[in-house]
């Protein structure tokens, strides 16, 4: 089994791709990937953690149901840029998501999820955000091989529910009181803080 890892936040990711490189043929990727690379390296699974780029349509097509992302939000909710940050702004449904890719941000079939509940008055943004991604590695350790067998099925996301968020969001409401309060700010304060429509 050769997994393609595609990630710019190793610091973040690691766990799960050291885990996987100690049980398969692993392949760690952070820069943007071609039809042409993919072609050299055949991956039979493609994993998109944490990865800045948007994965183009002629890698889709070629890959099709074989290229999964882990998205700290619970989908349809949330999409896009500094989701935990958001599912807060928005008193949204907070959790994790293991979904297809599709030719949208975030948009893709569902294959597993979990509700996570964060205590606003203890948790930080910070700490919210670590927990997230614990529970996200966790998910996708616990459904591995169903994952690797293919064995799911793929659940559409509700269109007429749910959320988007781009960087341009995050730096008009969000990055003002991050540059001044830091990431450590208590979530209860940081709303107190917010001022979003």
């Amino acid at each position: 089994m050769r997994i393609l890892f595609l990630t710019n936040n190793l610091e973040v990711t690691y766990p799960l791709y050291s885990y996987l490189r100690k049980k398969f043929h692993t392949i760690l990727v952070e820069k943007k990937i071609s039809l042409n690379l993919l072609e050299n390296l055949s991956p039979d699974l493609i994993l998109s953690y944490n990865y800045k780029y948007i994965i183009k349509k002629d890698i889709i097509d070629a890959y099709r149901n074989k290229i999964v992302n882990l998205h700290i939000s619970y989908l349809p909710w949330n999409k896009g840029c500094y989701p935990n940050v958001w599912s807060f702004i928005e008193n949204t449904p907070k959790g994790v998501t293991i979904h297809l890719i599709n030719e949208g941000i975030d948009t893709g079939d569902i294959l597993f999820q979990k509700e996570i509940y964060i205590d606003e008055s203890f948790h930080t943004l910070k700490s919210s955000y670590i927990l997230l991604q614990k529970e996200i590695q966790k998910l996708f350790i616990e459904n591995l091989d169903n994952i690797l067998n293919f064995k799911f099925s793929p659940k559409p996301q509700n269109k007429n529910e749910g959320s988007y968020h781009s960087l341009e969001d995050f730096k008009k409401y969000i990055k003002p009181i991050i540059d001044k309060y830091g990431w450590d700010i208590k979530i209860k304060d940081f709303l107190k803080l917010v001022k979003y429509p």
